[in-house]
């Protein structure tokens, strides 16, 4: 992925239990690899969750949505840490990309 303009919904912060925003940027902007998994919410939504490590390693799980026709590409809707079998799965992505 390349450098992709981000714009916080404004209940972004809310969603960000446990979550500082510098955090949710060092996934999405950082160098380390970031894996972008393409979901339809039940409720019909489309988001982009961009998978990825922060600086201190921290694995995490940033949702986005893509917005058209705006002055940026997607918008953050919120984050969380990765369940266990997600970041046995993140592991295994990063590692197959080495």
């Amino acid at each position: 992925m390349g450098r992709v303009p981000f714009h916080w919904s404004p209940l972004a912060f809310v969603q960000l239990v446990g979550i500082e925003p510098y955090e949710v940027m060092q996934v999405l902007q950082g160098k380390r690899p970031r894996w972008p998994v393409r979901k339809v919410h039940p409720d019909g939504l489309r988001v982009l969750e961009i998978w990825g490590r922060t600086q201190t390693g921290r694995v995490l799980v940033v949702i986005t949505r893509e917005v058209r026709g705006a002055r940026f590409d997607y918008q953050i809707l919120g984050a969380r840490e990765m369940t266990a079998v997600e970041a046995a799965q993140y592991d295994e992505w990063e590692a197959s990309r080495g």
